[in-house]
């Protein structure tokens, strides 16, 4: 009886700590916009061939009067308010040059619905019917900052015949892309901390683990998780009050739950792509457009060096190396004109 009874309570406890663990590991529902219960719906949305909304915000001239138009691609945890391009420039400098930029919520942020089968290759077709839908024509602009950086390299893979032209903003990259040489993968990866290194091991290899590792309390996680400000440059630091008008409005960015916003973000960013991004082919080879990269020679979030690598490898990418600067390098002034000008064909006097 004995025996049978410490059996028993055996079971129970591991039936316990099994039921704790898929609890533990299974995120909750998102908190759709315009569903009861949820956030309300704001801005405006178009609806996806697979029945998904994504909320957007125009900035400049009209797109009916447009010289230009620009599909811009927010970062990890922003959204559409965001739009750097767009709103670090002097007034009046989007009009003057007739420039319309659009920028959006990725799946899962602010108010466009979540994907969980997000990819590289769905984000290149949001745009491409963002584009479509808005009617922007049959060739157009895209600037990706950071995280927004995955979408731009998925429409320079999957739609590059739709491109007039696309920046990536200190894009963040994957180490484990095959290009790479293992040797600097290895020298950069032995200077991660361990909580860092766990982090990339459950992104890559177990992302269904990756809700609770980012939610339990036992362990550090990833600066950018925890907004340590080891993260930042000193140039990065100077320039953080300028982000103080987000205080208003940042809690809208995750609104919709942290899983399918953020947490999707690192499963896409540094998980296993379709494509080595090194293998793009030019998608200007008679130079009727061009691609550029910007990167601070500082950024605490994206090693340099897998940069230099990238631009070496596609020279046909316009490389842009800013020495002192960190990851937010955009927000300095006049640092968004100058890569307007550099993507657009408008006198640099402007």
């Amino acid at each position: 009886m004995k025996k049978w009874l410490i059996t028993g309570a055996v079971v129970i406890v591991l039936i316990g700590l099994g039921a704790w663990a898929i609890v533990s590991i299974t995120p909750p529902p998102p908190k759709r916009c315009g569903t009861p219960g949820g956030p309300p719906i704001t801005a405006p949305r178009i609806r996806l061939s697979d029945g998904r909304y994504l909320a957007y915000e125009e900035h400049g001239v009209s797109r009916q009067n447009a010289t230009f138009k620009i599909v811009f691609i927010h970062a990890f945890s922003t959204f559409r308010r965001d739009a750097v391009i767009a709103n670090r420039v002097r007034p009046g400098f989007l009009e003057k040059n007739g420039i319309y930029v659009v920028s959006y919520d990725r799946p899962g942020y602010g108010e466009s619905d979540p994907h969980s089968s997000r990819n590289e290759k769905t984000l290149a077709h949001d745009v491409e019917q963002l584009a479509d839908q808005l009617q922007l024509g049959s060739k157009f602009y895209v600037v990706g900052y950071s995280m927004g950086g995955q979408a731009v390299w998925g429409v320079l893979k999957y739609i590059p015949h739709r491109l007039a032209g696309a920046t990536l903003l200190c894009p963040v990259t994957n180490s484990w892309w095959p290009s790479f040489p293992d040797s600097l993968t290895w020298e950069l990866w032995n200077k991660q901390s361990k909580s860092e290194r766990f982090s990339m091991l459950i992104t890559h290899h177990t992302p269904w683990l990756l809700y609770w590792w980012n939610n339990q309390k036992l362990f550090s996680t990833t600066a950018v998780m925890q907004s340590s400000p080891n993260m930042f440059s000193p140039q990065d630091l100077a320039l953080l009050p300028k982000l103080a008008a987000r205080v208003s409005y940042k809690n809208q960015t995750t609104q919709q739950g942290t899983h399918e916003s953020l947490d999707r973000d690192l499963i896409v960013g540094f998980g296993k792509w379709s494509f080595d991004p090194m293998k793009i082919e030019n998608p200007f080879p008679k130079g009727e457009g061009s691609v550029h990269m910007w990167q601070g020679d500082d950024d605490r979030l994206v090693p340099i060096q897998l940069q230099r690598i990238i631009a070496q490898k596609l020279t046909w990418i316009k490389y842009h190396e800013i020495p002192g600067a960190g990851h937010i390098f955009p927000m300095a002034d006049g640092m968004a004109e100058t890569i307007l000008k550099e993507l657009l064909p408008i006198p640099q006097s402007s």
